[in-house]
């Protein structure tokens, strides 16, 4: 399946450079338009309807959001490329939304693409999320996740724990939800321990807030409000002492 790729970006450098990257390493990519005008960027979305946009969000006239909100209903994948720093690389990884850190690294770019083939359509407000955890400088209280053709808002109150499955994560929430992400176990730690989750086992990452119980003696594990049991590697203990203090 080919791709009708659009590059966004108001530096010519970086156009170039995202051009000649996709045309070596994604042959899956077919470029229809390319520029660095942000006007006419959203002239060639209307007018060449592409699979797949790289766009980039800092640019005169018509920022990033300001030239999805012109645009309307989002019927195409979207790559943001950007050189923002770590708060904002967060907040990426809350909403979802793929993006890439400028200077590009070819094997992030080939698995951006790779995604986008598999995924299904944007979710407007997923690009409304992220613009506002930006211009809030706060992260959000909710991931947003895949799930059957579209995408749930889950609140991060109900996660339970966070299990490894390979590259990929499964999530398992109340109510008996489950989710799976296209990230891996180590991705998810990055932006959910500084909200209350903690790495207990190199298999799970536990919301601690939903902790019920703690087995001690061998093979020391948790159980969790769902009633499932958690395993506890031994060099994580001292770290469940030094945050509760009631081991």
């Amino acid at each position: 399946m080919m791709l009708r790729t659009i590059l966004i970006d108001d530096e010519q450098d970086c156009v170039n450079l995202l051009a000649r990257e996709l045309t070596l390493h994604c042959p899956q990519i077919e470029i229809i338009g390319q520029t660095t005008s942000s006007p006419e960027g959203l002239r060639l979305i209307q007018q060449q309807q592409p699979d797949l946009v790289f766009l980039d969000i800092e640019m005169p006239r018509l920022n990033g959001f300001q030239l999805l909100e012109k645009v309307g209903e989002l019927f195409f994948q979207l790559v943001f490329v950007t050189a923002y720093n770590e708060y904002a690389v967060k907040a990426f990884r809350y909403s979802a939304l793929d993006y890439l850190l400028k200077p590009i690294d070819v094997e992030e770019l080939k698995a951006a693409v790779s995604k986008a083939t598999r995924q299904q359509r944007i979710d407007g407000r997923q690009v409304a999320m992220l613009q506002r955890q930006l211009q809030e400088r706060q992260l959000a209280d909710k991931i947003a996740v895949p799930y059957q053709n579209g995408i749930v808002f889950l609140a991060l109150k109900d996660i339970l724990y966070c299990e490894a499955d390979n590259n990929y994560t499964r999530v398992i929430a109340t109510q008996n939800r489950h989710f799976l992400l296209t990230r891996t176990l180590r991705e998810v730690q990055h932006f959910l321990e500084e909200r209350n989750f903690m790495r207990v086992h190199r298999q799970f990452l536990i919301n601690l807030d939903q902790i019920k119980m703690f087995m001690k003696g061998e093979g020391q594990y948790l159980i969790m409000n769902n009633e499932v049991s958690i395993p506890v590697a031994r060099q994580q203990k001292e770290k469940l002492i030094q945050r509760f203090g009631w081991l």
